[in-house]
């Protein structure tokens, strides 16, 4: 996280919040083990959120002119977010396709726009279409294609309690959207994963 992005996180707040929240479960704040913790949950908070302040404009600058009009996907691209519902994580694995159109984007950046989007209070389903809409948008491609799968502590460890789920979004864009058989392709070389 940038300086200028960290300086919009109010740490203090978060530090005092936390404290309260001790202290309303009935956990004596001043305990050794304890007293630190406001103070580490306020900077785990601005590791986890990095994303919030963060434009994902800047991981366009290895935008590249090529001649290349097959498939470029990025598969198992791992990501954790945190549930908007419950400010629990859920975690998973990203896979990002696009038909270039004349541009093609350095392959880390790819997963600097997951990790951009991904570092947000978020839902899942938003998160798929905001990385699909952002590389649709600034790469003009003729098709983008994205597949999230996450587990989300929310369900898996509190409420239902269904640990080993996975929740799967899919967002597709240009040809991957209307025409069916580039469907069929694009789905079919994120499903044959290499696990």
């Amino acid at each position: 996280m940038n300086a200028a992005n960290r300086a919009k996180v109010d740490t203090e707040r978060i530090s005092k919040a936390v404290t309260e929240i001790l202290a309303a479960v009935g956990e004596d704040v001043e305990r050794e083990g304890i007293k630190g913790t406001p103070a580490r949950v306020a900077e785990m908070y601005v590791e986890l959120l990095s994303g919030m302040g963060e434009d994902p404009k800047q991981h366009l600058k290895s935008v590249f002119t090529e001649k290349y009009d097959e498939i470029v996907l990025l598969r198992d691209v791992p990501f954790y977010s945190i549930c908007e519902h419950h400010l629990m994580p859920f975690i998973g694995s990203a896979h990002v396709a696009y038909l270039p159109s004349g541009l093609v984007l350095g392959v880390s950046k790819l997963a600097r726009v997951v990790d951009c989007f991904s570092r947000r209070l978020q839902v899942q389903e938003r998160l798929t279409d905001q990385i699909a809409d952002f590389l649709m948008n600034s790469l003009k491609p003729k098709g983008v294609a994205v597949v999230l799968e996450a587990s989300h502590s929310c369900m898996t460890i509190r409420g239902i309690k269904k640990p080993g789920s996975v929740m799967v979004t899919s967002s597709l864009r240009g040809i991957f959207r209307t025409d069916p058989k580039s469907r069929s392709e694009v789905l079919s070389l994120m499903h044959n994963s290499s696990k």
